[in-house]
């Protein structure tokens, strides 16, 4: 009889992964990607806004796709401005640029997907390309 091996565990709660502030009230908890897993396909986590505060104008080479799950987001995504409020999810093509504001008074929480694991992110303002959640690309979130 073959020995039988324990399977991996499977879920991941926000307390299991490290946290950090990107600067000026925006936080991400990264999920599942490349510092997780070779193999992932995705890019998945959590990034919190304090009211007032937005990603600066920035693009992905992979498509993204983003949930609200608490309070109240305006996406600016290419030429179109959407507002969203929790239950309501918005994508983002791969090379438009868009980003993402808390336009409430309370924190707004979303959870986001990219459709790779090589993501990069590229700020429209400078043109300068970070490997996502590099440590280049952790902080330095400007005011909107």
């Amino acid at each position: 009889m073959s020995e039988r091996l324990a399977p991996p565990n499977l879920l991941i709660t926000p307390d299991e992964v490290e946290p950090f502030d990107r600067g000026n009230g925006v936080a991400t908890i990264p999920y599942v990607g490349v510092w997780n897993s070779e193999s992932s396909v995705i890019t998945t986590g959590q990034t919190t806004f304090q009211p007032g505060t937005a990603l600066p104008l920035h693009s992905h080479n992979v498509e993204e796709s983003v949930l609200i799950l608490e309070g109240e987001a305006m996406a600016e995504i290419g030429d179109v401005r959407v507002d969203l409020v929790a239950g309501q999810a918005t994508w983002v093509p791969a090379g438009v640029s868009h980003r993402f504001a808390n336009r409430g008074d309370s924190p707004m929480r979303i959870y986001w997907v990219y459709g790779g694991r090589e993501v990069t992110r590229t700020i429209t303002a400078t043109g300068e390309t970070f490997a996502h959640l590099s440590e280049s690309d952790r902080g330095g979130i400007a005011a909107p």
